[in-house]
Parts: C-alpha cells; structure tokens; sequence
C-alpha cells in the first residue's frame, strides 16, 4: 500500500499508509492523546477522527482544549442527541434538519403535537441519558440510491427530499449515534460521553417552514445553547439575561423613545424622548464634521433608475431597493424611480456640478442621509435592523496619493468620535472582493492593496473578512464591543475607484489633463437608528448625562415647595439641562420609583427644608443614597454634565 507523509504543526513528519485515519495518527502518538482527540485538522479542513487520509497533509490532532473545532462538535453532536432524544420519547416524531449555529444549535421537526416549555425539561433529561451511555459515534459511507431507500422505508419524506436535492451522484455519508442514525456531513465526536453534559440547555420552540417556504410544512423547531464546560454555560446565560434587561425595545417603551407599528414595517415612529437622543447625536456629529474639514449637503430621497443604472446599483443592488413608479403627466410609460438606499450616487452628481482642480482635493461631502433599503419582515429587529435610516454618512474625493493620509485622519476621527460615547476600544476587519461586484481585478487589486497600505500605516493590523466588500470597493470594517461582550459593525471606510469611472467625475490636475478622483466612502456611527440602539443596550438604558433625554425631574414633596421647584428648573433650563418638574399629589416615593424606571439620571427632591434653605436633596440614578447640595451648586454642576463632550 502506498505511503503518505503527514506533517504536523512543530513542522515534523511522519510517514503512513494510505487511508491512515487521524485516531490511527493519535494512537501513534501516545494512548492519552487519543484518549483525549476530538478530531484532527487536515489541510486547514476539520476531519473526523474516522476519515481516512489518503495523500500527503498537513494535520493537528484536536483536543477540547482547542475551543473552536471543540464547540462545533459539541455543538453538532447534541443537535443529533437532541434529535435522538426526541423520537425516543415521541415514536412518532419526524427528523428534518439540524445546523450549529452562533452560541448553538436548532432542529426542525414534524409533529403532530405542539412542543410545550415544560417538553424541554423531559428532552433536556433523555439528552442527559444518551449522553452518560457513552455510545459509540460511526460513520459510513452510503450509496445514493440505498439511502434513499433507507429512508422511504423508514418514513422519513424530509431525508429523502434532502438527498434528492444534493446535486452529483457522490457517495453520501451516514452517522450513527448508537442505534440512531442521520444524514451527515460531520465530524462528529467519537462517543456520545465526549459530550459535556453539564455545559448545555434547551432554550426555545418557534415554528419554521420547511426549507424556508411558506407553502410548506410548518414545523416545529427547538433551538439549543452549548460550551465546552458548565462555566462557559453559566456566563453565556448570563450575558442573555443582562442583554434581555438592556432590550433596546424594552427600554424604548419604558423611556418613551419611540414605537414601531404595522402600518410601517420597519420603520421608526420617534417620541420626543428619543427624538431628543436622535438631534443631540446629530447635533454633536455636524460639530465634528464640520471641525474634521466636511461640508454638507443633502440629496434627493426618490431617483430615477437611470442613475441607479448608470451607478451599478440597478444591477447589484436592486433587491434591497423600493421601487416607485410614477405616471408622469398621465404619459403611456410611467417613470420608474427608486427611494435611495445610498447616498454616493447623489453626492458623485453634486461632485460633478462644476469644474474641480486638484487644488480642491479632498473634498469631504458630508450628509444625514435618509436612505431606504428592503429588509425581509423576519430580519427586522427594533430599531436595531431597519428600512429607513439615517446614516452618518459623508464622501471623500481624493487623489490616489491622498488615501493613506486620509485613511489615517478618518481613523483617528473615528477613535476620538468612539472615545466621546463610551467606546475606548474597537476592532478592525478587512473586507475584500465579494463574488458579485463591478470593476476589473485590476481595479480591485489598487483598491485593496491602497486600503491595506493605508491601514496598517495608521498602525492598525486587520482582521480579514472575505469576500464581504461593497460591490464597488474593499472596505474596513470597525467593530465595538459592548458592556457585556458583545460585537457591533458600526463604522465603515471604502476605497471606491469604481463609482468616479461610471459615474464619469473628474477633475483637472497639475498637468492641465481630465483625472479620475478616488471616492472613500465613510460612516462612523452608520445607520443612527441602530447605534442609538447600541447606546440604550450599552448603558441599560443610563445614558451619559449629556445624552439623557430627560436629564434631571424636580420632585415636590409638599405642595408649598411647588414655588421653588419652578424657580429650579428656570435656573437648570438657564444653565442648559433639560429639566422638568412633577407637582403631581403623589408620594415622593412613588414619583422617584416612576422616574427611576424612566432612567431619569437626577431626581431633586424638595419639601419645606429645602425651600427655607434654598438647596435641593438629589438622588442619583442607580444610587441608595441622596445628598443635600445648594440650588448654585446643582446647576453649575449639572450645567457642566450637560455639556455635550466635545464643547467642554
């Protein structure tokens, strides 16, 4: 039999037969490693430890240690001892399909009975049954035609329409988790006790259609969370149950900032509250904008397609975009426009209006653009995932020689932008050529290596993302992370040669002769709809004080102190808080606990010890205690807390 090398990652070799498998290689390398192997990495591809290895490789032998490939054969592995688990209990049950997903895992089946929360708990106890058998996982590799027949003799429609659907005639492989079997692509773990037991939960039941479609059968799908030990458990549902408390929806409601209703899907119905957060971020963002050197513009809302054609947009893009015909003047042919769902075809346009030098280069074209962009109905998420927003957004026109040094402004604008709301720290991803897009390789080969270049000049190294750049150009990607460890894509940077080329801009450059200009588009905040929500889930809804819709409630305790309580907010309001006051006949106790819920950030309280002396009692949000200060100090302090950070 033939011989293969296998190189592991200390760059040794070793050599095997020919349809050596990665537990063979375990066990040649000591009996505890293959005690403890999970699986191998083969050529950078996750192997079964059953798979044979038929020619020269590269391999790592996998522990629970190495918590990537760890977590997805947990993962995988318990979508099948679920699935297991509840044809044990139910019989009758049909098995359909069941993925890993992010922080888990979900199965679909049919059922006649619905699936109740109290099932959970019976599933979560046969899971830990199957699990503590320690079954033996095998894999086979099966003819096509015999696993279909497998399949219709058993009654199970929902495998054989997925074998059907796979295109070739190639060989398929079956696993068994003991006596139970399923189709598989795997890998999988070598026994069902690999499995932690302790490091899993069921979370939820929702219906889904199968394979997506609505003319199809409704199942019922079952979604599961797994980690490689009890403590990653623990710390996963507790991020859940802070980030159920820091709901941007929830908190919406109860700081009356907004709504959302039927009659406009995803779009935002804003309150005065929320409308408040929206202008005072709007407000402090044309401040910084109009410091970093950008004038703004606003475009049109509704264009006719011939831009949108012109722009590549009608090609790449149309499925995301409303479409608005209109019968201009009662002719034959309505017009057909689109609501825009971008803004650098518009500011191109203005670009355009008159002659350019290169002395005017950069130009920064800034605009709170309302743009509009088709999301399917089950995508949208509050205010988190939209169709119309706003965007913080704004194009550079810069020569070629511009893009380093103003891809290193952009950058450092950005970090003083993020350092002001409450992000110290961001990461930053590298989105290359996507599959669908415009522009040469040639073209796309300048974009990427002037954006590159540019990136690590500003002494940033990237994470790559691939195949996640705009149809028109590359494009850095800046991610926060929240207070309780989550990640959100907020800002963006793109290096565009495409849009100036098709959208015919220029200008004159020192030699007197018609240039291209390179368009850098750019976004720090992106959509504002979205990032106000990031800011309510990042601060539980406590704003920074300057942000606070409703900054500061002056409370009366005793009718008498209703006076002074307006003489109080005249002066707050002098020293430019937002301040209000309740004169309400209620109890001091019941107005701090409406407030509190409110996340109002200062509470004053007064009653006739604080008229006599002309001080307030202030209790702060999130705090026990109150203080006693003077009516001078509580407005020069909070005057100063209002102050919006980038006026101070």
């Amino acid at each position: 039999m033939a011989q293969i090398s296998l190189t592991f990652p200390d760059g040794n070799s070793r050599s095997y037969q020919a349809g050596v498998t990665a537990a063979d290689v375990a066990t040649d390398i000591s009996s505890s490693l293959r005690k403890k192997a999970i699986s191998a990495t083969v050529n950078g591809e996750h192997w079964d430890l059953q798979w044979p290895i038929e020619a020269d490789s590269s391999i790592a032998i996998n522990t629970m240690k190495d918590q990537e490939p760890a977590l997805e054969l947990v993962r995988h592995d318990l979508a099948h001892i679920m699935a297991r688990a509840v044809q044990e209990i139910w019989p009758d049950t049909q098995v359909t399909i069941g993925p890993v997903i992010k922080d888990g895992w979900y199965y679909d089946f049919d059922r006649k009975e619905p699936f109740t929360p109290e099932d959970l708990g019976l599933i979560e106890k046969k899971m830990k049954e199957i699990i503590n058998k320690r079954d033996e996982v095998r894999t086979e590799i099966w003819e096509r035609d015999v696993a279909i027949q497998y399949y219709k003799d058993r009654g199970e429609p929902y495998k054989v329409e997925l074998i059907e659907s796979i295109p070739g005639d190639e060989p398929l492989r079956m696993y068994w988790h003991g006596d139970w079997q399923d189709l598989c692509r795997g890998p999988h773990l070598q026994h069902t006790g690999q499995v932690p037991a302790d490091g899993f939960k069921l979370m939820s039941i929702a219906g889904a259609y199968w394979r997506g479609d609505s003319d199809r059968a409704m199942l019922q799908r079952i979604y599961g969370t797994a980690f490689t030990n009890k403590e990653g458990l623990k710390a996963h549902l507790h991020m859940l149950e802070e980030a159920a408390k820091r709901d941007h929806r929830k908190l919406g409601r109860e700081m009356d900032l907004f709504h959302m209703q039927e009659e406009a899907p995803g779009q935002v119905f804003w309150h005065p509250n929320g409308w408040t957060i929206f202008t005072e971020l709007q407000d402090y963002m044309r401040r910084q904008q109009r410091k970093g050197g950008y004038v703004e513009v606003n475009t049109p809302q509704v264009v006719d397609r011939k831009l949108w054609e012109a722009s590549g947009h009608w090609e790449k893009y149309q499925e995301h975009m409303f479409i608005v015909e209109v019968d201009e003047e009662h002719a034959r042919e309505k017009a057909v426009n689109a609501l825009k769902p971008m803004n650098c075809p518009c500011h191109v346009e203005i670009f355009k209006q008159g002659l350019k030098s290169y002395r005017d280069l950069p130009l920064r074209m800034a605009e709170f653009g309302s743009c509009n962009r088709y999301e399917p109905s089950g995508a949208l998420h509050g205010i988190m995932r939209v169709r119309g927003f706003t965007q913080d957004d704004a194009h550079i026109f810069c020569r070629e020689n511009q893009i380093e040094e103003e891809t290193a402004v952009f950058i450092r604008f950005l970090s003083e932008v993020y350092k002001d709301l409450g992000f110290e720290n961001f990461k930053v991803k590298f989105s290359d050529r996507p599959e669908k897009r415009a522009g040469s390789d040639e073209t796309w080969d300048r974009a990427e290596n002037a954006l590159l270049s540019a990136t690590r000049a500003a002494g940033i190294e990237p994470e790559l993302n691939p195949g996640e750049g705009a149809f028109y150009g590359p494009k850095l990607e800046f991610v926060l992370t929240d207070a309780i460890g989550r990640d959100w894509q907020c800002g963006t940077h793109q290096v565009d040669f495409v849009l100036p080329e098709r959208l015919d801009a220029t200008y004159i450059g020192e030699d007197g002769a018609k240039h291209r200009p390179v368009m850098l588009h750019r976004a720090l905040l992106g959509s504002f709809e979205r990032f106000i929500g990031i800011l309510i889930e990042e601060h539980a809804g406590k704003l920074p004080f300057w942000l606070a819709p409703r900054q500061v409630v002056v409370a009366t305790i005793v009718s008498d102190a209703d006076d002074y309580a307006m003489e109080v907010v005249a002066a707050l309001k002098a020293a430019g808080v937002r301040a209000e006051a309740d004169l309400r006949n209620e109890k001091i106790n019941f107005k701090v606990r409406e407030h509190s819920v409110g996340k109002v950030p200062v509470i004053l309280a007064l009653g006739a010890r604080e008229v006599e002396e002309k001080t307030v009692t202030a209790r702060r949000l999130g705090e026990n205690k109150t203080s006693v200060i003077s009516l001078a100090e509580i407005v020069s302090e909070l005057g100063h807390a209002a102050t919006p950070p980038d006026l101070l």
